[in-house]
């Protein structure tokens, strides 16, 4: 047996797989944040560590015999967040999330300096964990002189899992520390930042062993001893894990809390300008490029908080795919990654008219997030990727007009796995199964059967064309202003 851990923003699941790769059992715990200021985002580590302890007690109940014959344990994790520790392993404050954009002026400072993208491969964004621990060097200097280790969240529970300080190269290669290149932490680019690589964890592959579960704890869960923890990675890559994207060629898009195009790449292909990120895949010589909105299955959530009807409800009242009305939705909540790098733009409805009912603003809605995904899915392609078809994954792809509004916009077919959770927890499994065994990744990491796939509607390509040059044009007179 092999459990994925996937620490995600508002809960911590657990899935256990068997050789097969057989969803055995699932479990899942709520985590809350908080939004202290405006633009802000925290965790309390603490609740980490609660939502594993509820996560592992359940599967041990439940399934006490597959969980007796455990041998590998995978960890998955939203990125960038800013964990940082003092001398005893506790934390100095709580997370700085990584959607919390405060340190805007401080990642606009690093971005300045040309070793960032010249060794990173990415454009510093306020999201990234570095630009974190400048501001907290700028405005908590008390806390930032005692910071000993700086831990992703993912890690952080590994710490507790295992007692050692390890990280990844997909994760990590989310911090702006890291020789994206070489898959080492950058002495320069630390050094940048106030740090010294003894700040840092020490770095494994996700497929390979980092770390083993500590014996109290595996006796608290009748779990056999010296059970290994693998690498692990990112929700991203891990998703990719899941969904077997890990060759060139291969492409996702994900409608999560936020919205990601992800593409697996053979080599190391960046181009900080476009704003897309070039990060290491999981395995060993992999990498992958991905642009990121941040609001996706968001901007669906808040719109279903202004309205009262619940997502399914608004999605499920739209009937047939229509083409693009005048109304405009731009899903800029809290600002955006791909391609503006702008932490200071927020969304906005534009063209409303005494026509727009409540199906024409859940349509506008939906079609923004389309339209923000078009410009990653042109981000990526001026980065050297090439995509000629995608997968879908995370909750908002239960929604089959979004897709058809996707497939569309884009021009592109969406697949559609059959029944199944092939996200970031299963990867997490897979590569726990990858570092417990030793197989080979290729032979583990196999794409799912297809249910369906949804084709962009050959009648309507021209108007959403029309529709997303408008939503780019947008863009400027928006930022124009708000500015």
């Amino acid at each position: 047996m092999y459990l994925g851990l996937d620490l995600g923003t508002s809960g911590l699941k657990g899935m256990l797989i068997d050789d097969a790769q057989n969803v055995v059992a699932s479990k899942n715990a709520s985590i809350e944040g908080s939004r202290p200021h405006s633009g802000w985002s925290e965790q309390n580590p603490a609740d980490w560590i609660s939502a594993c302890e509820s996560v592992m007690d359940a599967l041990s109940a439940d399934h006490p015999s597959e969980m007796a014959a455990l041998k590998g344990i995978g960890l998955s994790g939203h990125m960038h967040g800013a964990t940082i520790l003092g001398a005893d392993d506790k934390p100095l404050r709580p997370c700085i999330m990584w959607n919390d954009t405060r340190s805007h002026a401080e990642a606009a400072e690093l971005d300045a300096n040309p070793i960032f993208r010249e060794l990173s491969g990415n454009i510093v964004f306020p999201g990234f964990t570095a630009p974190k621990l400048v501001w907290v060097k700028n405005n908590e200097p008390e806390i930032f002189a005692k910071v000993a280790k700086v831990l992703l969240p993912k890690d952080y529970l590994r710490l507790w899992l295992s007692g050692e300080h390890i990280s990844e190269m997909s994760d990590s290669a989310g911090t702006s520390w890291l020789d994206v290149a070489k898959r080492d932490w950058s002495d320069d680019l630390l050094a940048a930042t106030g740090l010294t690589r003894d700040h840092m964890p020490s770095l494994v592959e996700g497929s390979e062993v980092g770390g083993t579960l500590r014996d109290e704890l595996a006796t608290r869960w009748n779990l056999p001893k010296g059970i290994v923890i693998a690498g692990g990675a990112g929700d991203n890559a891990a998703s990719a894990i899941g969904m077997g994207t890990v060759k060139a060629g291969q492409a996702f898009v994900s409608l999560g809390t936020s919205g990601v195009v992800f593409a697996a790449n053979d080599s190391y292909l960046p181009k900080p300008e476009s704003a897309v990120h070039a990060f290491c895949h999981a395995l060993p010589n992999k990498w992958h490029q991905m642009g990121v909105i941040l609001a996706a299955t968001d901007g669906l959530n808040w719109y279903s908080r202004i309205t009262g009807v619940k997502p399914a409800d608004l999605t499920a009242e739209l009937g047939d795919l229509q083409a693009p009305g005048a109304t405009l939705f731009l899903p800029y909540l809290g600002g955006e990654r791909t391609p503006h790098n702008d932490a200071a733009i927020r969304g906005a409805f534009l063209n409303l008219s005494h026509t727009d009912d409540r199906a024409a603003l859940t349509r506008a809605v939906l079609e923004g997030v389309a339209f923000a995904l078009v410009d990653n899915l042109n981000a990526l392609k001026s980065a050297g990727t090439s995509i000629d078809r995608m997968l879908a994954v995370g909750g908002g792809s239960m929604s089959t007009y979004w897709l058809q509004v996707i497939a569309t916009a884009m021009n592109l077919p969406i697949d559609v796995p059959k029944d199944g959770d092939f996200g970031a927890a299963f990867g997490a499994a897979r590569l726990g199964l990858l570092a417990a065994t030793g197989q080979d990744p290729e032979s583990v990491c196999t794409g799912p059967e297809i249910d369906q796939t949804i084709e962009p509607n050959a009648a309507l390509v021209p108007a959403f064309a029309d529709a997303y040059q408008r939503f780019k044009a947008a863009y400027p007179a928006l930022k124009g202003a708000t500015s």
